[in-house]
């Protein structure tokens, strides 16, 4: 099963709510943040493509940097994802059937750009779409930001838009959806209790 959702739609939450009720998650995110931490299996290729700049001094990608690269050359994102994507198909693919042979027979593949990706969708049998407003995803990113300590100088309200702009539509991961979850307003007790309507939906 797929689970994606855009920027600040709660994805993360929802993945954890999966994982309470007996699913294992493979998680992309995860996955190419260790592929450009320092030592990573991309800090090489991500070097040679973008230069010394894209590295930063604890040897990890330097994630402004790229961040700011991508949003204005289109041809960068591409660059980027040729390198990134085929490490976490690897490593994804490998901790499901590592997954499968300790016996799981229900494995969430988290993977914020399933739809874009166009290539997942023939591999997983459902999909499950965590969506709200654009409004919401913005203030959800700016307030996760101000937590952390100093705060994400990265993560202003324009930079937050252009990751929603670069992303598929939400009519475009409706498409996809076998099931969507609409959360927006939501507590996370209410949140929870969609999610059990879906996993007992599974379990029948």
């Amino acid at each position: 099963m797929g689970l994606t959702g855009g920027i600040g739609s709660g994805k993360s939450t929802v993945a954890q709510l999966l994982v309470s009720s007996g699913a294992v998650l493979v998680d992309a995110d995860e996955i190419s943040r260790a592929t450009t931490a320092a030592g990573g299996a991309a800090i090489a290729a991500i070097a040679a493509q973008f230069g010394p700049v894209s590295i930063n001094a604890m040897g990890a990608m330097n994630r402004d940097v790229i961040r700011q690269k991508v949003f204005a050359e289109p041809a960068a994102r591409h660059q980027l994802e040729a390198i990134i994507h085929p490490l976490v198909s690897l490593e994804a693919a490998r901790q499901a059937d590592v997954a499968r042979q300790a016996g799981s027979d229900w494995v969430v593949f988290d993977i914020p750009l399933l739809v874009e990706s166009k290539r997942w969708r023939q591999q997983l049998d459902k999909i499950l779409v965590v969506d709200c407003e654009e409004a919401t995803q913005i203030s959800r990113v700016l307030a996760r930001a101000e937590v952390k300590p100093g705060g994400d100088k990265a993560w202003t309200r324009d930079a937050v838009a252009k990751v929603i702009a670069s992303q598929a539509s939400r009519s475009e991961r409706h498409a996809a959806a076998d099931w969507v979850i609409y959360n927006d307003g939501l507590s996370v007790d209410a949140l929870a209790e969609q999610v059990l309507k879906i996993v007992k939906g599974i379990k029948l």
